[in-house]
C-alpha cells in the first residue's frame, strides 16, 4: 500500500503528481522548484531559488514524519552548472555529515523557468 504525502507548507503539485509517496519504508520526493508555497510564484535570483528548493523539500520531509537524516539520495538539476559551488555552500546550511548521495545534473530548462530543481528519496526505520 502506498501513502501520499501532502503539505500546504510546500508548493502544491503543478501537474499530475504527488509531493511525495511513501511505500514501505521508502519515501520518494517529487521534484521541488523554487516556488513560494503561498503565492505559487518563483522566488527571484539563484541564491534565493536554491534556498527555496531546500525549504520546500524540508517541508515535505516534515510532512512525511521524517528528517533530513533519512534522506539517502538527492538529485539537483541546474540550468547553469556554474552554480554548482553555490549549491554546495548553501547545502551545508541545511545538511550535515554524513551527506546523502547526490547527483548534480545540467539541464536545458526547468518548469516555470526555474534555475534549480531537486528531488530524492528517503529511507525511514
Amino acid at each position: 500500500m502506498k501513502k501520499i504525502i501532502k503539505t500546504d507548507e510546500a508548493p502544491a503539485a503543478i501537474g499530475t503528481y504527488s509531493q511525495a509517496v511513501k511505500k514501505g519504508n521508502i519515501i520518494f520526493l517529487s521534484g521541488q522548484i523554487p516556488l513560494n508555497p503561498e503565492s505559487m510564484e518563483l522566488v527571484e535570483g539563484i541564491e534565493n531559488q536554491i534556498h527555496q528548493v531546500f525549504k520546500n523539500i524540508l517541508a515535505v520531509i516534515k510532512a512525511a514524519d521524517a528528517s533530513l537524516d533519512d534522506l539517502v539520495k538527492l538529485n539537483i538539476y541546474l540550468t547553469d552548472l556554474s552554480n554548482f559551488a553555490l549549491v554546495n555552500s548553501i547545502m551545508e546550511e541545511y545538511f550535515s555529515e554524513p551527506y546523502p548521495a547526490r547527483a548534480a545534473i545540467g539541464v536545458a530548462s526547468l518548469p516555470k523557468g526555474s534555475l534549480v530543481e531537486a528531488d530524492g528519496f528517503l529511507v525511514v526505520d
